[in-house]
């Protein structure tokens, strides 16, 4: 039995992967699917004000403490990435497999801004204008009036890595083709190359999990 921790993208919580927790736990798995600090509904202004990439990173690693998890594949969907890379960086050998899932794939000192290209930053600054410290559901796409406004300091805070992340033995980066304006081009270009990583593509949109959540079952199960 493998167990899985699951982490949203941007604006999103653990309802991002409602399609795809039934599936890994119809085939006999553990599956943990997260809502990050500051994106919970009951979260108060000071805590989207104050949560950041470490605050994420923190979310994983309490669960897995709370739940005495090891041997774990960890799963993050766009921003995800950030934080499930901090995460492993952190984590002291209890990840045995990182799947980025049309995610961000930082390296020490990235950030999300920094990763995006301009017209993801620009839809983070016009989103955050109101209030300068969270960052509104952007229009179009997944409408989802689930989404929550995202904390700035999660997008904008540069991850700090080690090097223990490298040493991760399984890890994936899965390659959305269907969809404009993907920043994530460079990513599966440089992981392509690195004889660490395996690069999956997938021809859906930025939002697998929903499209086709049967193909990413599928891929997190290996088969």
């Amino acid at each position: 039995m493998a167990t899985f921790v699951l982490v949203p993208g941007g604006w999103k919580g653990s309802w991002a992967y409602e399609a795809v927790v039934p599936l890994l736990e119809r085939a006999g798995h553990a599956v943990h699917a997260l809502t990050l600090t500051g994106l919970r509904p009951d979260d108060d202004e000071a805590t989207v004000a104050t949560a950041n990439l470490d605050t994420h990173a923190g979310d994983v690693l309490r669960l897995l403490d709370r739940a005495h998890l090891t041997g774990v594949t960890l799963v993050g969907h766009s921003y995800g990435g950030m934080a499930i890379a901090a995460a492993a960086d952190r984590a002291a050998g209890r990840i045995t497999r990182l799947v980025h899932l049309d995610a961000c794939v930082p390296r020490d000192g990235e950030s999300w801004w920094s990763s995006m290209n301009d017209h993801f930053r620009q839809l983070c600054v016009s989103g955050a204008a109101a209030t300068g410290y969270a960052v509104q559901p952007p229009a179009g796409g997944s409408n989802d009036p689930r989404r929550r406004p995202q904390p700035l300091a999660s997008f904008l805070q540069a991850v700090r890595l080690t090097g223990a992340v490298d040493r991760v033995p399984r890890r994936e980066f899965v390659y959305c083709s269907g969809w404009d304006r993907t920043p994530f081009a460079g990513v599966r270009s440089r992981l392509l190359v690195d004889p660490g990583w395996r690069v999956h593509e997938i021809s859906t949109g930025h939002d697998a999990m929903h499209e086709a959540p049967e193909t990413v079952a599928a891929l997190l199960l290996d088969e």
